[in-house]
């Protein structure tokens, strides 16, 4: 009879283990946090699945992510540049969401077909520079309109951009370098660059927002970040540099091993449709959404008017190649001593 009790508690508790996995979501974002915030918000509402939500640079959640593998405590990674997702899906970090990717543009399939269906596409962004003209004006320096300008005297102590070991957008920069100039010419420059640097932030957001408040006069950044400060009134101008500039295709995985593997794939699906995607504009996210039926605001960037390199997602979405260019970056670029 003991045994019988014991049993039947044990199906019970195990019933009720599976009842409370599926009604929680556990969520790592690289977005910015007002979308990461919007995002869980209409999804509890819509599904009444909870949504424990933490906010983090994309080179941090990859090295989460790595600690984590077997024991994830995490199920879903919503956003974020594309590289690092592509490393953790072909480090066996990530696995197939099996959604439909039929209404997405060709771009976000292609993240998809790259990764083997382990990442998809959820928007797109190009990188850029953005000056806040007020000082710039006061100081009597004329703005910048191409990468190698930055490399100008002038500039000595205005120029603000974040660190590629933490930041995916300043690795989708160190990346873009490369495919420009050719790597050991892209290391002078981003090296020379580097004279004129006040600060590596740990955000790759986080230098326009200085940019915007006045305290530096000029950022690195994706134009969709430059944007949002510019709308809210601050005296940002974005410039698309004059050689051509990379862009970041943001991704959505799903954790291998997530305890959660049902209410991860739900949340796939819903990123990825196109009334959620044209929310996006609401908390001031302007990147252009890849559902090709989502509404894009008028304040998006016009990615066709950019001058757009061919950039090879597959090569520098590869572990040797960031660890590669990682290390030569805090060998060569890094300040001694940080």
């Amino acid at each position: 009879m003991k045994k019988t009790t014991l049993s039947v508690l044990a199906i019970t508790a195990a019933f009720a283990t599976h009842g409370a996995q599926a009604d929680e979501l556990s969520v790592v974002c690289g977005a910015e946090q007002d979308w990461c915030d919007l995002m869980a918000n209409a999804f509890e509402a819509e599904t009444g699945i909870d949504v424990a939500l933490v906010r983090k640079s994309s080179g941090e959640i990859l090295a989460q992510v790595r600690a984590e593998a077997g024991n994830p405590k995490i199920d879903v990674w919503w956003g974020g540049t594309g590289d690092p997702h592509l490393i953790a899906a072909s480090e066996g970090l990530t696995e197939p969401s099996g959604v439909e990717t039929g209404d997405l543009l060709g771009w976000a399939k292609n993240m998809a077909d790259i990764s083997k269906g382990k990442s998809v596409g959820i928007y797109a962004g190009a990188l850029g520079i953005a000056y806040n003209a007020d000082i710039l004006a006061d100081k009597g320096i004329e703005p910048p309109a191409c990468w190698r300008d930055l490399t100008n005297p002038a500039y000595a102590g205005e120029i603000q951009v974040a660190n590629p070991n933490s930041s995916g957008t300043a690795y989708t920069e160190l990346a873009t370098f490369v495919q420009l100039f050719g790597e050991d010419e892209a290391f002078r420059l981003l090296a020379e660059i580097g004279e004129n640097v006040n600060s590596y932030t740990k955000s790759g957001s986080a230098p326009s927002k200085a940019a915007a408040r006045g305290e530096t006069g000029i950022s690195i950044g994706f134009m969709h970040d430059m944007v949002k400060q510019a709308s809210a009134g601050f005296p940002l101008k974005v410039v698309a540099p004059c050689e051509g500039t990379g862009y970041e295709v943001g991704g959505v995985s799903v954790i291998k091993g997530a305890k959660n593997p049902e209410a991860a794939k739900k949340w796939v699906e819903f990123a990825l449709r196109a009334d959620i995607q044209s929310r996006a504009p609401e908390v001031g996210s302007f990147q252009v959404p890849s559902n090709a039926n989502a509404s894009v605001a008028p304040e998006s960037p016009k990615l066709e008017s950019i001058k757009l390199i061919d950039y090879d997602f597959a090569t520098y979405g590869a572990p040797e190649t960031r660890e590669r260019l990682l290390t030569r970056w805090d060998a060569e670029v890094k300040p001694k001593g940080n």
